[in-house]
């Protein structure tokens, strides 16, 4: 009979199922001939029926996937060859982790945090900095020190006690390395400390050279050192005697901003492994293979490393603390993801192989596919953000890219090689056995997936217009995120030192004191622009010079005007003085220029704003081309690319309203909405590619509406998966106690938890049912599929 059925039945499937004794063994053998033949009186064991699908789609046998169904004689597991492969590939990654992970932890010392160096130089501020670069031989980095006595104020004893420390302070030793000293990178030794009028506090100001602020020593930066010397000096001096010293000013935040992100070295990754390793103990049930993805993921971060490290240290490539910690979470997340797809395949592929070698083949070249079209999505879209005026944003650029080229190579060919090493034991304790069990061979029982497909399938017009009406309900809300900035203080989630300076500075000085407006102008014009600067709101004390009583500095006709502004320097009145400012100084000559501390923040936030404009639609371009080349068709990548575009409004709907209303955050950068659209826009389109993929491997032998029951039945699992270890990686960034990155780490993980469950789930195969075989228009498979699948699905009872 079995010979009679091999001559008659070209796709029957007589591989016996290995569930012991002869009768399973038959049984294994009918139900891969009743799968093979989908005869009408037998059908498949489903839920999902063919005679659920309209009368329209041809009810025609489904001829397997090639090498599907077939078993690899067993002489052929044993390919030593194979084996010694996989262990040089795995000793040769060993090696470059070896190298590349100790530069993960020094990331930090080549981190540039200054807002400053990051504008363009046509930025008004850039150019008042230059200029006033010529002024002198250095350029400097202020810390104010801020001493204060908040009751009954200051005493007798304690304008000597803070002289004797003012004069001390080139003598501190820096904390690190005690055979150094402050004084080494002073610019000017500090002067006498200034009074307040209240007579409750003294300003200190000290300032440093810039260009020395970045140097290491004892493994930190001067920049931190300088403060922390400040903090540890004063507590040991003047804060025995009852008077409260803080340190605030650019220095102490960025000080601060160093010890914020101290934790990205190493708490922020072990938090994001972590999570991610719970996820995939849940996942796969396996002690084994979590192991190897994180391996995958940590080796992919080593690969970026050691490209990202010299470049920053050479100052090719911006690096802030944001973009550090964005690496490690996207490399994490991305590896991750490409990892679960991969070896979703292989399993599926070891159902019908003997060799391990041979499933890693097909599983390999079935992925390779999806991965790379995702990969390349995500490092094109992230390489757009080189388009930023901005340095930050146009470093995160490429620093992401890289991360996520070591997180593409590192899934294929790393774990590939310790999948082939182990063997089917990574699976274990459920190892997959040779029986042809496919999970589109049972979709009705294949859980909640197959529940959603024959949701889709049932009601796929009901569907996408009721998920479409949710979601653009969520997106109304777009218009109430405050993304105009917030004030250096706010972007703190904790408290530190410099926030509560600033507060104190501002309680017993101009809040804009140690940060001074400055104008350039030329030297005929200094007077009228002095006259004009008191008439301004919000401006006081304007001088002509950079030291009042002395003579300005005439640099090529030009001089600089100092004024105080009235508003914290960082906030986000006093750049609405500035804006005030340099429009009423536009009527004295557009030669006149207006810079300092506040107006840099005013340029970036500017800058921030047209790249929104500039970058978004760049993006979107070019995602659209990439589906397109893909998928082969020009009404998919419209529908994917609206579809994601939707779900990111949505989420930033929603997350104003908990920003405001829940968290009561005081607003949010700028540069927050361009960073969540990358993320959520690039890695989101992921899951719609391993969807639509599927669909479109499906379609030719299914037709398209049964191909995306199938695909969407079949990449459920995965892709959720992989969406929820993506969700909980980014989520990881929240213990970092910085606004921006709380607020990023929110967005992406609602997010990417929406479009896994809600866009990829049920709005876009819903619609792609609903348009049927047209969405591979103009593609010849379109056409095959408008004479065959056009019609609209009927309900399912």
């Amino acid at each position: 009979m079995r010979a009679r059925l091999r001559r008659t039945l070209p796709y029957a499937v007589l591989a016996p199922v290995r569930r012991g004794g002869a009768r399973g063994r038959w049984v294994g053998e009918n139900m891969a001939l009743r799968h093979d033949l989908s005869m009408p009186s037998d059908p498949p064991p489903s839920d999902l029926q063919l005679s659920d699908l309209p009368p329209s789609e041809p009810q025609l046998p489904h001829p397997p996937r090639s090498g599907r169904h077939r078993s690899t004689p067993p002489g052929s597991t044993a390919r030593p060859l194979v084996r010694w492969v996989a262990l040089v590939a795995v000793l040769a990654w060993f090696g470059i982790a070896s190298v590349g992970g100790p530069l993960v932890g020094r990331l930090s010392e080549v981190q540039q945090n200054d807002s400053s160096g990051f504008l363009p130089k046509s930025a008004e501020s850039t150019r008042v900095a230059n200029f006033t670069a010529r002024l002198s031989d250095t350029t400097t980095l202020p810390y104010l020190v801020v001493i204060a006595r908040n009751t009954g104020g200051l005493r007798a004893a304690d304008t000597g006690a803070v002289a004797t420390w003012v004069g001390g302070i080139p003598a501190l030793a820096l904390p690190s390395d005690r055979t150094r000293t402050v004084g080494e990178f002073l610019s000017v030794a500090p002067r006498a400390a200034v009074p307040s009028a209240d007579r409750a506090a003294f300003l200190v100001p000290v300032t440093v050279v810039r260009d020395r602020a970045s140097d290491v020593v004892g493994g930190k930066t001067v920049l931190f050192e300088v403060a922390q010397a400040l903090r540890d000096s004063a507590a040991t001096t003047l804060g025995t005697s009852g008077l409260e010293v803080h340190v605030t000013g650019p220095g102490g935040f960025f000080a601060d901003f160093v010890t914020a992100f101290g934790g990205i070295d190493g708490i922020l990754l072990l938090v994001a492994l972590g999570v991610v390793f719970v996820i995939l103990l849940i996942v796969y049930k396996s002690p084994i293979l979590p192991f190897a993805v994180l391996i995958t993921a940590v080796f992919g971060l080593a690969t970026a490393a050691l490209v990202i490290f010299p470049l920053a240290k050479n100052g090719n490539l911006p690096l802030s603390g944001q973009s550090q910690g964005i690496l490690s979470i996207l490399v994490v997340g991305a590896a991750t993801d490409y990892s679960l797809l991969l070896v979703a395949r292989y399993r599926e592929e070891l159902h019908d192989s003997e060799s391990p070698w041979e499933a890693m083949k097909s599983a390999w070249r079935a992925a390779i596919e999806p991965i790379g079209a995702s990969a390349a999505t995500v490092i094109i879209g992230l390489l757009c953000l080189r388009l930023s005026d901005l340095g930050s944003t146009k470093g995160l650029g490429p620093v992401g890219a890289l991360g996520i080229a070591g997180a593409f190579v590192a899934s294929l060919t790393f774990l590939p090689a310790v999948l082939l090493l182990i063997g089917r034991r990574v699976f274990w304790p459920r190892i997959p056995r040779v029986d042809h069990a496919h999970a589109e061979d049972a979709l009705g029982r294949h859980g909640l997936w197959g529940r959603v497909a024959g949701l889709v399938g049932s009601h796929p017009r009901r569907t996408w217009v009721v998920t479409f009406l949710a979601l653009a309900a969520c997106a109304a809300f777009v218009p109430t995120l405050s993304a105009k900035g917030v004030t250096q203080s706010d972007l703190f989630l904790t408290t530190v030192d410099s926030v509560t300076g600033q507060r104190a500075l501002a309680q017993h000085f101009p809040a804009g004191s140690g940060s001074p407006v400055v104008i350039l102008t030329p030297q005929a014009k200094a007077q009228e622009v002095v006259d004009l600067v008191k008439t301004v709101p919000g401006v006081a004390d304007p001088v002509v010079g950079e030291t009042p009583g002395r003579p300005p500095t005439v640099v090529d006709g030009f001089v600089e005007v100092q004024a105080t502004l009235v508003a914290a320097a960082d906030s986000v009145a006093a750049q609405g003085t500035i804006e005030t400012l340099r429009s009423r100084l536009d009527g004295v000559g557009t030669e006149v220029l207006v810079g300092g501390t506040t107006a840099s923040n005013l340029d970036v936030r500017d800058a921030s704003e047209r790249d929104l404009r500039v970058i978004i639609p760049t993006i979107l371009g070019v995602i659209f081309v990439v589906l397109a080349l893909l998928l082969r068709s020009l009404v998919a990548p419209v529908l994917l690319v609206l579809a994601n575009v939707l779900s990111f409004a949505a989420t930033i709907g929603v997350s104003a309203l908990v920003f405001n209303h829940v968290f009561h955050f005081p607003g949010s950068d700028p540069s927050t909405p361009l960073y969540g659209f990358v993320f959520l826009v690039a890695l989101g389109i992921d899951y719609s590619i391993f969807l639509m993929t599927r669909v479109r491997e499906e379609a030719p032998r299914r037709g398209t509406r049964p191909g995306i029951l199938v695909g969407l039945a079949v990449t459920g699992g995965v892709i959720t998966s992989a969406g929820v270890v993506l969700a909980a990686t980014f989520s990881a960034l929240a213990v970092l106690p910085i606004l921006f990155l709380v607020q990023i780490a929110f967005i992406v993980a609602f997010g990417v938890l929406l479009d896994t469950l809600v866009v990829r789930s049920l709005l876009v195969p819903a619609l792609a049912h609903d348009i049927g075989g047209r969405i591979w228009w103009p593609s010849q498979l379109g056409r095959e599929q408008d004479q065959t699948s056009d019609a609209p699905a009927a309900p399912v009872g």
